[in-house]
């Protein structure tokens, strides 16, 4: 609510929360189809009551949880607040209903200022027509059109609310991004700066002596070929630290990540990865943001579930992450760049992937050596 719907699914909940209040048009229907009234007025209450459901829809589906902005908005309001007075009037007290949709519709579009008075308004208006046409009717349904409309000022307060954590929430995201380049632009120059600094004024060093000291020219040369080594091993070593994901890290992410595309998530919290060597907790990670980048992206999917076990195998300890999800999924035959590289990357680490259907959904399983190798230290 509050935004357009981005797929089918967010449509037909959407249209199922606005839609499930036009039960109170039975009673306008029934009126119509028990031949109660004239042809003419017969036509001219279906016509009212089309106008009236149209003008509803229109209002709430677009503006549902946002203040009512635009001439168009408006006037679609003034519709609902003359349609529903005039038609209960000339009618009769089975009309009345239409004041139920008036007093959603102020309260789900108006500020909560406005929808203060509106609400009690309508519903004050409400109960003078019901005195001309049906007073019972008017007191059953007054308590019902002030609770209601003001339900959904708190529905509308929440709608609000969540828009605006979401945009808070791509605020942070944007925030957080800005100062990983500052810092990696920081590191960057400690790293460099000093060597390149070195390497520039050992160079103009070398080219002064090169005429008349060649061999002090030389060690110059060797210097710079030393500092320049040096600065290559710690840029590797910052570059590795920096794109070797935690497994930790990666599984709190995918709850956010899940849960902002709209899937359920079943996620592992404070998973146990004592002994695991950080090749297999890096190769893991890998495999789980691959996983979920493919389900948000791709697969359609509604649910996800992520499990991550300890099982002994013939050939030993194995951490295992499987990732299954109800969508569409992809091809079981044909792998795609993202799991070929991601098969060499668990390869690599001494793992194996599977990856295929999965009854009505896809199916993504990672296994990687829960200990070291049984040969690493050893004195042979």
């Amino acid at each position: 609510m509050g935004q357009p719907a981005r797929n089918r699914r967010e449509l037909r909940v959407k249209v199922l929360w606005i839609g499930v209040w036009l039960v109170f048009l039975s009673s306008p229907i029934g009126d119509l189809t028990g031949g109660h009234h004239s042809a003419d007025a017969t036509l001219a209450g279906a016509l009212g009551l089309t106008a009236f459901v149209v003008a509803y829809l229109a209002l709430v589906f677009r503006n549902m949880g946002r203040p009512v902005s635009g001439r168009g908005a408006h006037v679609l309001l003034a519709v609902l607040g003359i349609l529903a007075p005039v038609l209960a009037y000339t009618l009769g007290s089975a009309w009345l209903g239409l004041f139920v949709y008036l007093s959603v519709a102020c309260g789900a579009t108006l500020p909560p200022k406005a929808a203060s008075w509106a609400i009690p308004a309508s519903a004050v208006v409400m109960y003078l027509v019901g005195l001309h046409s049906g007073e019972e009717e008017a007191r059953n349904l007054l308590l019902l059109v002030v609770l209601i409309g003001f339900a959904m000022v708190g529905v509308g307060q929440l709608v609000q609310t969540t828009i605006e954590l979401r945009k808070a929430r791509a605020t942070v995201a944007q925030l957080a991004a800005n100062e990983e380049r500052l810092r990696l632009a920081r590191d960057l120059h400690d790293l460099l700066g000093h060597s390149l600094s070195l390497i520039t004024l050992k160079s103009e060093l070398a080219g002064r002596m090169l005429p008349g000291h060649p061999e002090k020219a030389a060690q110059q040369v060797a210097d710079i070929e030393r500092v320049s080594r040096q600065a290559l091993v710690d840029v590797r070593e910052a570059v590795t630290g920096y794109r070797r994901p935690r497994l930790a890290e990666e599984l709190a992410g995918v709850q956010v990540a899940l849960a902002a595309a709209g899937v359920a998530a079943e996620v592992p919290a404070d998973p146990e990865l004592g002994g695991v060597p950080e090749e297999s907790e890096a190769a893991l990670a890998w495999a789980l943001r691959e996983a979920v980048t493919n389900v948000v992206r791709h697969s359609g999917a509604d649910r996800c579930a992520v499990e991550l076990l300890r099982r002994q195998t013939l050939d030993g300890p194995m951490l295992e992450l499987a990732v299954e999800d109800n969508g569409s999924g992809g091809s079981a035959t044909v792998a795609g760049n993202g799991l070929t590289g991601l098969r060499e990357r668990l390869e690599k680490a001494g793992g194996t992937l599977e990856a295929g259907r999965a009854g009505s959904g896809f199916r993504l399983i990672a296994r990687v050596p829960a200990a070291p190798s049984a040969d690493v230290g050893s004195g042979a």
